[in-house]
């Protein structure tokens, strides 16, 4: 097939999930279905419910099938996920939800055989949050399923595999926060030699590649011609990275929000980085490595809001810069730059909803400062994803950083775009879009600044 224009995106987060039909022509999503993506407890432990998420997948390929014809398939995915598939393809184990704390039962066991930061630039993270860790506990705790296993795939080629039947792994999930990816040899790290993995290793094909054409059953439940190319697909954090690295003169860093903000420093001032605040080593569609940082922002945003009725003033932000009204990390704990950190609130007495929204989003602009400064960020900062649309946390964060934010609150970026990106030729020049957005001024930076103030005289 050539002339690929519209893409159909296979998007899953961890919260929700959608398939996006994006046309490369202006890079663009001009269809979207979605669904929450949910957790069963009704077996051996909490998965996702990956049954419910093919049918949606099927019923929306044929939908936008009828809008537009699909040309190719592409799929992105959250991290810290892979399938356990036996020889027929069918899964041995479910789908373990990450936030299930199974794998701490052998956590001292698992710490002594993973491999070291300076190999894999995997933080020690808690629950299922290494990958390593929830394979390791899934082999232990139920051997005899894990005894079928032929093949493990990381996430989003899991779904490429189910649309294509060719099993893959792929350097954009093996080197997300993993403890299986060797940075320096670009190879498995020592942990899947150890525990004899490396033959159930699926083989690692390049996020573009094409691994084949739909198989005949999804041809025939979706419409889309029997010959259109699935690609391998790529981890969601890299999938908004992707049209940066086409489009962009180094340094910049990127920070793609949604349940996780990551902020990614590209071309950046060497940090040493420290794994207990939740610093990382990305690995982006090009095998290179990209220092990151991460904490659970949209978690954090749904939290601190669900009970805040109607929207923020002018005054609100007034009250909120004068009085000096703020929120110190952490909301949620056990990840992020702060993992052992209780939030706490200063100046709250009298405050309003208006004003508690205004602070939660300077909450986690002040958070997102901070870790793109744990990474060495330099030039312009790039905002993806949903709060790229709060101008309030846009405005701090450029206040915060003193650097040009940049927006993109429409047009030609996201992880699903990203994503479609896999399906045109990665040498291609793309034009820069989005929002330029500077600091508001003086006043704004100095409520930065009392924040990193009081947040360091409290004690990391």
């Amino acid at each position: 097939m050539t002339g690929i224009r519209h893409v159909a995106v296979i998007d899953i987060g961890k919260t929700n999930a959608k398939v996006a039909l994006v046309d490369l022509d202006n890079v663009s999503e001009i269809a979207v279905c979605r669904t929450a993506n949910t957790t069963l407890r009704d077996s051996i432990y909490p998965h996702y419910d990956v049954e419910r998420l093919w049918d949606f997948i099927l019923g929306s390929l044929a939908t936008l099938n009828l809008g537009q014809p699909i040309d190719a398939i592409s799929v992105t995915t959250h991290g810290a996920t892979a399938a356990l598939l036996r020889a027929d393809g069918e899964l041995a184990l479910p789908v373990l939800d990450y936030e299930h704390d199974g794998p701490e039962h052998l956590a001292v066991e698992y710490d002594a055989l993973r491999p070291g930061f300076s190999e894999s630039g995997t933080p020690r993270l808690p629950l299922g949050l290494n990958l390593g860790a929830q394979i390791h506990w899934q082999s232990q705790a139920f051997p005899l399923q894990f005894a079928d296993v032929r093949w493990i795939v990381t996430y989003p080629q899991y779904w490429a595999c189910r649309l294509s039947g060719v099993p893959a792994n792929e350097v954009t999930s093996l080197g997300c926060h993993t403890d299986l990816w060797n940075l320096s040899a670009a190879d498995f790290s020592s942990l899947v030699d150890k525990l004899g993995w490396r033959a159930l290793m699926a083989p690692i094909r390049k996020a573009h590649d094409r691994l084949g054409s739909v198989l005949p059953l999804v041809a025939q439940r979706t419409g889309i011609a029997a010959n259109t190319p699935v690609f391998c697909g790529i981890h969601d954090s890299n999938a908004s990275l992707l049209p940066h690295l086409l489009s962009r003169s180094r340094p910049f860093a990127v920070v793609s929000t949604g349940t996780w903000v990551v902020a990614m420093a590209v071309g950046g001032k060497h940090m040493e980085l420290d794994p207990g605040r939740d610093t990382l080593i990305n690995v982006n569609a090009f095998g290179e490595a990209v220092p990151s940082a991460r904490f659970m922002g949209g978690r954090d945003y749904a939290i601190l809001t669900s009970d805040l009725p109607g929207d923020s003033t002018d005054d609100d932000v007034a009250a909120v810069l004068e009085k000096g009204i703020r929120l110190l990390p952490s909301v949620t704990t056990g990840s992020g730059p702060f993992p052992r950190k209780q939030a706490k609130w200063i100046s709250p007495d009298g405050s309003t909803p208006g004003q508690r929204r205004v602070a939660t989003s300077f909450y986690l602009a002040m958070m997102t400062s901070y870790c793109l400064g744990l990474v060495g960020a330099s030039g312009d900062t790039v905002v993806e994803g949903p709060f790229a649309r709060n101008e309030l946390y846009v405005r701090m964060l450029a206040a915060a950083t003193r650097r040009p934010v940049i927006a993109f609150t429409h047009g030609a970026t996201g992880t699903s775009t990203g994503a479609a990106l896999l399906a045109a030729t990665l040498g291609l020049s793309l034009p820069q879009h989005g929002d330029i957005v500077g600091s508001p001024g003086a006043v704004w930076e100095k409520y930065g600044k009392e924040w990193e103030d009081l947040q360091r005289g409290s004690g990391d």
